[in-house]
């Protein structure tokens, strides 16, 4: 057979990085990662097409020679998942999907005109949809029962991706997550046991993006890496002899929970390896807000002093900030400001509390009468999909402030070169490193931008040239990572105001509804509810 498997295209968001990444010619920030591992599970004789339509459209000839159409997205994708779906059927294509949305709410996909939908994870479902088809079936929902052991899964098709239009790839160890918090999906999609490959096996995927001829960033996707910390620790033991015997070719980022801080063995074998950033879920310093939403293990130690420790051990802070908690008070948006400067982190993800589809929160609210819609086009600009504890008005207004003071050309900068000074402070060994990375001509195109809009245009033009002065003096070898880290400033420039724009104009909307119906009197559609549809 012949499939066209696509990956939907990615909005404006906070991760996509376009003014970034677009600096150094690169046109998506990582692979799809769960659909090259589909290619992987899929009969090896078949002719696979992959269409990521972040980076290049789909030609009438793979339309045209497509038997099958796959598609795998995320909540955040819908509406090009739904066109692409449309699009499939309109050409008379059998059409596929599965991934995190379809599997949390296929009807949107079934309404779309999808014919088979291979739910869960690949390794049980993809084999069922193959006999599906086997047996001349054209339609299907293939449901896994049990989690499968990821040991058995095989390299990812990294083969079928244009490569060179990513800032990195992607690569993933473990699934699952042991903790509870409310809001979250990634128990509800791998369970609360984290199933891990085997070191061998990861490092068989290493050496294939090796062969490839990659040697930039990867991220290792795993929602929490450090679930398992002791076959973490197996990985890491075996992971850095072959990284020295190959000369450091990558460097990783990955996402942990904060309880990393407790652990200075794990985190010397991640620097180690070439660990340079880990991604925390931290979400707010408000402990009352942590225990309604049961993220205890943020609630164990002094959430500021984790950071501190992770950072002053070698490895750049990324974290998640959340605002609209049940019960929160006012003023939640200044004090996780406050904590991202107190604590240096350069990169905060700060988004208003939303309901995930089947989530325990999902199901808290929908008992509750609270829950707006049921799989809204959910991002950081839109508002909430659910009635909160406090006025809406306030936790967007707040939200909207907070984003747009953390992304503050100047604030950013100085919380960067902050960070990195403590970087250049840590101790620990120097790695000696033979992989040559290939010359990419577009970096003096960046630096020449960031050094015009940083140290020229904007009013961090005296403190950019201090800055960067200075880092050649105490952290020559993070001078690199730390100006493109400051590149990313180009993006969250635009998408502030983006955020901004979008919610004050959803406000506007819901306080017009709002108005409307006090003067009435009538009892009409709630107004975060409209605004939702």
């Amino acid at each position: 057979m012949k499939a066209l498997l696509i990956y939907p295209k990615f909005p404006k968001s906070f991760w996509s990085f376009e003014k970034a990444i677009n600096l150094v010619g690169k046109k998506a920030f990582i692979p799809p990662l769960g659909l090259i591992t589909v290619a992987a599970l899929l009969p090896q004789d078949w002719e696979l097409t992959l269409v990521d339509r972040t980076v290049r459209e789909i030609t009438e000839e793979e339309w045209a020679e497509a038997d099958i159409v796959i598609l795998s997205a995320m909540i955040v994708q819908k509406p090009d998942l739904i066109a692409q779906i449309q699009e499939a059927k309109r050409r008379g294509k059998l059409v596929a999907v599965g991934g995190p949305y379809p599997t949390s709410v296929p009807e949107d996909s079934r309404e779309a005109g999808a014919d088979f939908f291979i739910l869960d994870e690949g390794e049980i479902t993809v084999p069922l949809f193959l006999e599906a088809l086997e047996r001349g079936e054209t339609s299907g929902t293939f449901r896994a029962t049990e989690k499968p052991d990821v040991t058995q899964t095989p390299i990812p098709r990294y083969d079928l991706l244009d490569r060179d239009a990513y800032a990195m790839m992607s690569i993933q160890f473990s699934r699952g997550c042991p903790f509870q918090c409310e809001f979250c999906d990634i128990i509800v999609l791998y369970g609360r046991k984290p199933r891990t490959k085997t070191p061998q096996q990861l490092l068989a995927e290493l050496e294939f993006l090796f062969e490839l001829g990659w040697r930039e960033t990867i991220f290792m996707v795993d929602d929490n890496f450090i679930g398992n910390k002791r076959n973490v620790k197996l990985l890491l033991k075996d992971l850095q002899p072959w990284m020295a015997e190959h000369g450091y070719p990558f460097s990783f980022n990955t996402e942990a929970s904060v309880d990393l801080a407790q652990d200075q063995e794990l985190m010397d074998m991640m620097v180690a390896c070439n660990f340079g950033s880990v991604f925390l879920g931290i979400e707010t310093p408000d402990e009352a807000s942590l225990k309604v939403t049961k993220k205890f293990q943020n609630t164990r130690d002094t959430l500021s002093e984790s950071v501190d420790k992770i950072i002053s051990s070698g490895i750049r802070v990324m974290a998640g900030f959340i605002i609209g908690f049940d019960g929160e008070k006012s003023g939640a948006g200044d004090r996780i400001v406050r904590f991202v400067e107190k604590t240096n982190i350069p990169l905060a993800l700060f988004s208003m509390l939303q309901a995930l589809p089947d989530t325990a929160l999902w199901h808290r609210l929908e008992k509750e009468g609270r829950l707006l819609g049921q799989s809204g086009d959910i991002n950081q600009s839109t508002l909430m999909n659910f009635v909160p504890t406090r006025s809406i008005e306030e936790i967007a207004q707040e939200f909207v402030e907070g984003f747009w003071n953390l992304y503050d050309p100047e604030a950013f900068l100085d919380r960067t070169y902050r960070c990195y000074r403590i970087l250049g402070e840590a101790n620990y060994p120097k790695k000696e490193k033979k992989a040559k990375k290939p010359f990419n001509p577009k970096i003096i195109n960046a630096l020449a931008t960031i050094f015009w809009n940083q140290g020229v245009v904007r009013k961090t033009r005296w403190k950019f040239w201090v800055y960067l002065l200075q880092m050649l003096r105490y952290n020559r070898g993070g001078v690199i990572s730390y100006l493109t880290i400051c590149s990313q400033i180009e993006h969250f420039l635009e998408y502030r105001q983006i955020v901004r724009q979008q919610i004050e104009s959803q406000l506007k909307t819901y306080k017009a509804l709002k108005q409307q119906q006090e003067e009435t009197n009538g009892v009409q559609v709630d107004p975060i509810e409209a605004i939702a549809q």
